[in-house]
């Protein structure tokens, strides 16, 4: 499950044996250069003693959530225990100093944490999230001024074409310009069979997963100048689709193929598009869509590591597709899933 949902088909009626591990490979690869770039750049900032220490991955976080339920599209501050975006945790090192992002679903989940780990490595931040999550959308704003950086809150509901080219708009003008934009904000939802699912839902999911993307990314890409950056948020229900989840898993596959084009069509322009593919993470998605009662504890029990992911554990992805150095990164998708491929 990713920011804001979620899981076995295939898509395109099958990825065979070689993609999955053709797409391991690539995983394997982009945590190691987020973890090489992390920790170079962290131990040239901090002073000696305080580097992290290695930790076992499995005990890392708990993976005891009580059962749990909210009214979409839920609010992080009201969930138990309240998800880790390494409010603080999280240490920059000045890898994305002087850059502006633009970054969806900010709120809450793996867009605040990319807003703060983004604030915290040196960039001026806008982050656009629903009216109703304002609350949560307050402390992001609160974390990223506390950095010192420009926070710029800009609420509304992405499902419009004429509200995405104001939200670009906006943002680029009080940032002073844009370099990155973060295609993170999803939408998803618990529906065991395609009789039972409202014709609503499954427009929702699209407007939300595969319009707004592409509206977004049309407009910034006008205003953006070489040595930028897009990073769109899939799934790893696009590799291993949930039966419950169709339209989400759906276009979570889309987004991949659309990173994938992109990359290739604005390459010219000397524009980077990659991607990622969480796994189950802790956002307020997980207790939103209407799952049976123990979907917490399958999630859970569904990862080799024994838990699901917290949003922080996210973001140094999210950095290293952003930042200067993965310049001959682009057109990749980056699983981070506990290891479920």
């Amino acid at each position: 499950m990713t920011e804001k949902t979620t899981g076995n088909s295939n898509v395109e009626g099958g990825i065979d044996a070689g993609r999955r591990s053709m797409m391991k490979r690539a995983a394997v690869a982009g945590l190691a250069v987020a973890s090489l770039s992390t920790s170079a750049g962290s131990a040239a900032a901090r002073p000696p003693g305080d580097v992290q220490p290695a930790r076992d991955p499995r005990a890392r976080f708990p993976n005891d959530q009580p059962t749990q339920a909210q009214t979409w599209p839920g609010l992080q501050r009201d969930m138990r225990p309240i998800p880790d975006c390494g409010e603080t945790s999280y240490r920059g090192s000045g890898r994305l100093a002087g850059r502006r992002a633009l970054i969806t679903g900010g709120d809450s989940g793996i867009g605040r944490a990319v807003a703060i780990a983004y604030a915290r490595e040196g960039a001026d931040v806008a982050i656009n999230y629903l009216p109703q999550e304002e609350p949560d959308a307050v402390e992001v704003i609160g974390y990223i001024r506390g950095e010192g950086r420009k926070a710029i809150a800009i609420p509304g509901d992405l499902r419009g074409e004429e509200f995405c080219k104001h939200l670009v708009a906006r943002a680029e003008s009080e940032l002073g310009g844009l370099d990155i934009l973060v295609n993170n904000a999803g939408y998803g939802w618990f529906l065991p069979g395609i009789l039972e699912y409202p014709n609503e839902k499954f427009d929702q999911t699209i407007k939300t997963n595969l319009y707004a993307p592409f509206w977004l990314s049309k407009a910034a890409i006008a205003l953006m100048k070489p040595g930028s950056a897009i990073v769109f948020t899939s799934s790893v229900t696009a590799f291993s689709p949930a039966e419950a989840f169709l339209g989400y898993s759906a276009t979570k596959a889309a987004i991949v193929a659309f990173t994938s084009a992109l990359a290739k069509q604005v390459a010219k322009r000397g524009i980077r598009v990659n991607g990622v593919a969480p796994g189950p993470i802790w956002t307020p998605m997980q207790i939103y869509f209407e799952a049976p009662p123990n979907n917490v504890e399958a999630l859970n029990a569904s990862t080799p590591l024994g838990r699901m992911g917290q949003p922080v554990e996210m973001a140094p992805l999210y950095v290293t597709l952003a930042e200067g150095a993965s310049s001959y990164v682009t057109g990749s998708t980056w699983s981070a899933d506990g290891g479920r491929l």
